[in-house]
């Protein structure tokens, strides 16, 4: 059986994705020092797949550990999941977003030439497109200058994988570019679980609805949409999930030194107004929202092409927008 490392596994992605590896016949073996997840994802874990996870508390740029990881359980392949990601906090903290998510990424580059390990799966974003000039955004649509300290160590992290590849380092290597993540385990078991405050639209939106907060501001409502709220491509969490086990399963079929890149979306955008709508709608219940400034950093409008994912990975998402709200609320009152 194959051991895959996650580092950030029991975050929001990374929890779901290790489902996924478990179901598709991986063994997933999770690092995350919890500094934006809670340890009790692990039994959640446990509940939903039957098995207990190897679990390993830390930084993965802590190479000790990694060694450690490495004595106990032969690694075949790495999911990148661990960074910072709350574009707002990144231009206000662009340091803080420099040193954690481009020194993570080095470590394990390191840590995977010194152990002969081939196969990466690299979380990546929709925000290397900036503001694209083209819709849907294609793997081919140029990368802009990012709109965020986040959005440009995605493109920086992006560029080092594409210059270690051309090295002939003897990886294999997929980028996946994804848009907006929302939903929740089917289960209720597991879901996007922020400390502090949110740095995504959908928990603020089940937060509100359910009186955690007394009001969700959208950011603007006179952009260039159909109702002057920003357009996004939401995609559910499982979906993403299983584009990780696709690519992994993709690479395990390559030659050394291969790079390629895909983005994970649903090929429609949805507005912010939309999304709230269809969430009333969905769980019959009523969000208290506000109109307010628009937000430094935000893109108007992306959604995707997913042309190339359906065809060379052979994947396409199994849930609705309307499924992804309603187990996101299912998640929130579960908490």
């Amino acid at each position: 059986m194959k051991k895959i490392l996650i580092t950030g596994g029991a975050g929001y992605i990374g929890s779901h994705t290790a489902v996924e590896l478990v179901k598709a016949g991986f063994e997933p073996i999770i690092i995350d020092d919890l500094s934006n997840s809670d340890i009790q994802v692990l039994d959640r874990l446990e509940e939903i797949t039957g098995k207990k996870l190897a679990f390993y508390k830390g930084d993965c740029s802590d190479r000790s550990l990694l060694d450690q990881i490495y004595a106990e359980h032969q690694i075949t392949g790495i999911i990148h999941f661990a960074a910072f990601k709350a574009v707002g906090e990144s231009t206000s903290l662009p340091l803080k977003y420099y040193q954690n998510n481009l020194m993570s990424l080095l470590a394990i580059l390191d840590f995977m030439k010194s152990k002969d390990i081939k196969d990466l799966v690299f979380s990546s974003s929709c925000t290397v497109y900036g503001q694209p000039a083209q819709l849907p955004v294609t793997e081919e649509t140029p990368r802009q200058d990012a709109e965020s300290p986040y959005g440009n160590t995605k493109k920086i992290c992006e560029d080092i994988l594409v210059d270690l590849v051309k090295s002939k380092a003897g990886i294999r290597v997929i980028s996946l570019r994804y848009f907006n993540p929302i939903g929740a385990h089917p289960t209720a078991k597991i879901g996007e679980l922020p400390i502090g405050t949110p740095a995504n639209l959908v928990p603020f939106v089940t937060q509100t609805a359910a009186g955690i907060r007394e009001k969700l501001t959208v950011f603007g409502d006179d952009y260039d949409t159909v109702d002057g709220s920003c357009v996004r491509d939401f995609i559910h969490v499982m979906d993403l999930a299983d584009a990780h086990v696709k690519a992994l399963s993709f690479l395990g079929k390559q030659t050394d030194d291969f790079y390629d890149v895909f983005n994970v979306g649903t090929g429609n955008g949805n507005t912010v107004l939309e999304v709230l709508r269809t969430f009333e709608k969905v769980n019959d219940v009523k969000v208290n929202f506000e109109i307010g400034q628009r937000r430094q950093g935000d893109v108007v409008k992306i959604w995707a092409d997913t042309k190339k994912i359906n065809s060379v990975l052979n994947w396409y998402p199994n849930y609705s927008l309307e499924d992804s709200l309603r187990d996101s609320w299912n998640w929130q009152k579960t908490l």
